[in-house]
């Protein structure tokens, strides 16, 4: 088996609010990948007195540790369950029920010697390779069904429409969002890799049009996990000034992938 994993944050200024890990059990059978996207309040109020990387942190962990040693639970279970322990780690000092409390998407995929186990929620991608090498994108879409109207400055998306009806998901408090995720399983024999990527990564194929979501996994694998990151920083760098690629609020965004070869 082979992995590649790269996470970096947008700024040296700021901390990443991304996380990323491999699950691999100590029996060598199967393994998981957890990658989060930490949602980065557009400013105000969010009612807690923590961080996004601090949540985000805790929400992997558990998901991590969920995923490896609950091999009983659904993957939507395992979301439930970890969404429900890390609100119980702050809900004594902190609002959850505050529309901007810290929240994160989520990728999360679990394989034993027969399966492939995925679930996606918010708008990062996991990318699919098949033993053809034909690749498939598994992608929560609901946030670009949302109308331009739901955006408050072109970019931006109103919190209101957060984990509502009407607009899209992501894990903050409530554990009953998990069943709102996308989910499936496949064959193990019919999946011969797989790659998880933020936004941030996935904006050389979605903001800077450079190539399909082949293209973008032919990378990967040919060039590594931190090529695509860097790859798009140059592109980054180049629509600084004009950002003649509609639909970035900044101009760097934390960037994460995890590839793994099965």
């Amino acid at each position: 088996m082979r992995t590649d994993l790269v996470s970096e944050p947008g700024t040296a200024a700021r901390p990443n609010e991304d996380f990323a890990s491999v699950g691999l059990p100590a029996s060598g059978q199967g393994g998981c990948v957890v990658v989060l996207d930490g949602v980065t309040p557009p400013g105000g109020a969010t009612g807690c007195l923590h961080s996004v990387p601090w949540f985000t942190a805790r929400l992997g962990g558990a998901l991590t540790e969920l995923t490896v040693s609950g091999r009983d639970l659904t993957l939507p279970e395992v979301l439930a369950r970890a969404i429900r322990r890390t609100a119980e780690a702050h809900a004594g000092t902190c609002d959850l029920s505050h529309p901007r409390t810290p929240q994160a998407t989520v990728v999360l995929t679990r394989w034993s010697a027969d399966t492939v186990e995925y679930l996606v929620l918010s708008d990062s991608a996991l990318l699919l390779q098949g033993p053809d090498g034909a690749v498939t994108a598994v992608l929560d879409d609901r946030l670009d069904r949302l109308p331009p109207s739901a955006l408050a400055d072109g970019a931006l998306v109103d919190a209101t429409l957060r984990n509502r009806e009407g607009g899209f998901f992501t894990a903050a408090a409530d554990p009953l969002v998990a069943a709102r995720a996308v989910t499936g399983t496949l064959p193990r024999r019919e999946v011969r890799a797989l790659a998880a990527l933020t936004d941030g990564a996935t904006r050389w194929t979605e903001k800077f049009h450079q190539g399909d979501w082949t293209a973008l996994f032919d990378v990967i694998v040919k060039a590594g996990a931190r090529s695509v990151v860097e790859r798009v920083r140059e592109l980054e760098a180049a629509d600084r000034e004009d950002r003649a690629f509609l639909g970035r609020s900044k101009t760097h965004d934390d960037a994460t992938v995890a590839y793994v070869e099965l």
